[in-house]
């Protein structure tokens, strides 16, 4: 009888505390497609995928061109009124041009998984600043509204709307929440 008295105690003071707690949630992805640096970071990495685009295809353009000095240099190897010393220089130009040409596929390839990297790096170094810049904006919107916990909608199995604080933050942004939500269902579609 004491442990029951004694755990309905501590569930009374739990529920107690946890009553005071003000907790808030929001919408982390209507907050970073409503940033301010979301639009311009989208146009950077536009911009640096073209440019990593023309380089490769000036590689495959450099590929192709080995590629066809290959074909003639076979195709004049075929010729049956060509001599044997004839041949064997040409034998040993394709087999230089055979020897450029898996280079240059190993530098294509190289240079496709670089790239690769490049933009997968540049999004996360981005992402990261964008998200350091959230994270700051709802501590001080939690710190004046007095919040104690603020969690990504997201992350949590449920919860009401009304502690959803994510227009309120989005005002602190300058960003009018009536618009952000309009643009959200825009895209959605």
């Amino acid at each position: 009888m004491k442990k029951l008295m004694m755990m309905c105690a501590v569930a009374m003071t739990a529920a107690a505390v946890f009553a005071e707690i003000k907790v808030g949630t929001v919408d982390m992805l209507l907050l970073v497609r409503n940033h301010p640096s979301y639009e311009t970071n989208k146009l950077m990495l536009t911009s640096k995928e073209e440019d990593l685009q023309k380089r490769m295809d000036a590689l495959k353009t450099e590929l192709e061109a080995i590629q066809n000095e290959g074909k003639k240099l076979a195709d004049e190897f075929r010729n049956p009124m060509l001599a044997q010393a004839e041949k064997d220089k040409l034998e040993k130009k394709l087999q230089e041009v055979q020897t450029r040409f898996m280079k240059q596929q190993q530098t294509l390839r190289s240079e496709a998984m670089r790239n690769q990297q490049d933009l997968a790096d540049l999004e996360a170094r981005l992402l990261k600043a964008q998200a350091a810049d959230l994270k700051k904006r709802i501590a001080n919107y939690a710190e004046k509204a007095g919040y104690d916990v603020v969690f990504d909608a997201a992350a949590a199995l449920y919860s009401k709307k009304a502690i959803d604080v994510t227009d309120a933050v989005l005002k602190d942004m300058g960003v009018d929440p009536k618009v952000a939500r309009a643009e959200e269902k825009d895209e959605s579609k």
